[in-house]
């Protein structure tokens, strides 16, 4: 299997460290390929995403390392593109797309931020109704192919960050179910993978990735492709808990090409 991690984040957006240090950790991880992904501009979230002058930055300091590390390691300058963005992709080798924000009544309501902020989202827009804020967000992600274009769909099931040991919701009702199935249906229609991610899983949210067994299972049993991602924001994240998941064989992709 070929070595590689697609969902990097550095200092260009909410990353901790700088794009050489990840390339360098790589490296030290016997990486054959690392690919960046920073997030695209969304002035609604300038607190994580990159500036329009940071991305044309980031795509330049990516360029001049691939050069200077030619022959050790491929890198790959992609975009981790959220739904609401509308900020051009075109120049990306990829792109992830992903939903952090769900719409109501106006409002950008973020599901990634703290467990106090979603809830709040949920009490004041929702009328407390986590089920209702679950088929809003899962109804997005289930579009998420057609709006940004993406070669790679990430973290699915996001809505849940902050739900370990079902803290604010079962993740087995049927409105729940019933909603990740619909918007699962969707998305393998379009032949697009999955990125099974470990990023909660580094932060100490998750004990388990992005997405839920259930639905690794619902895209493996319909033709569905997975790949293994860390969305790491540190040097020492990179392919976090990586080998839980790879005992999952032929559904998951084993080389870039089959993506890019």
């Amino acid at each position: 299997m070929m070595r590689f991690d697609l969902h990097t984040h550095t200092t260009y957006c909410d990353g901790k460290n700088t794009p050489e240090e990840m390339v360098r950790a790589a490296l030290d991880k016997g990486l054959e390929c690392i690919g960046f992904s920073g997030h695209g501009y969304a002035p609604y979230d300038t607190d994580c995403c990159m500036t329009p002058d940071g991305a044309a930055a980031y795509r330049a300091e990516i360029a001049a390392l691939r050069e200077k590390y030619a022959g050790r390691i491929r890198i790959l300058c992609g975009v981790e593109q959220d739904y609401w963005s509308e900020a051009s992709t075109a120049e990306y080798d990829y792109v992830i797309g992903s939903v952090h924000y769900v719409r109501k009544d106006g409002v950008m309501l973020c599901v990634d931020n703290t467990p106090g902020i979603t809830r709040a989202a949920v009490d004041e827009h929702f009328g407390g109704d986590w089920y209702a804020l679950c088929e809003a967000y899962f109804d997005t992600v289930g579009d998420v192919v057609r709006k940004t274009g993406c070669q790679i769909i990430g973290h699915f099931d996001l809505v849940s960050k902050f739900n370990e040991k079902e803290r604010f919701f079962d993740e087995q009702d049927p409105r729940y179910v019933a909603a990740w199935r619909a918007a699962l249906d969707r998305l393998l229609e379009t032949g697009v993978p999955f990125e099974i991610n470990t990023g909660a899983m580094s932060r100490g949210w998750r004990t388990a990735a992005y997405p839920g067994a259930d639905m690794i299972a619902y895209i493996r049993d319909r033709g569905g492709k997975l790949l293994l991602s860390s969305d790491s924001h540190s040097d020492k994240t990179l392919c976090f808990g990586f080998e839980a998941y790879e005992h999952l064989g032929d559904c998951l992709i084993k080389n870039v090409e089959a993506i890019i």
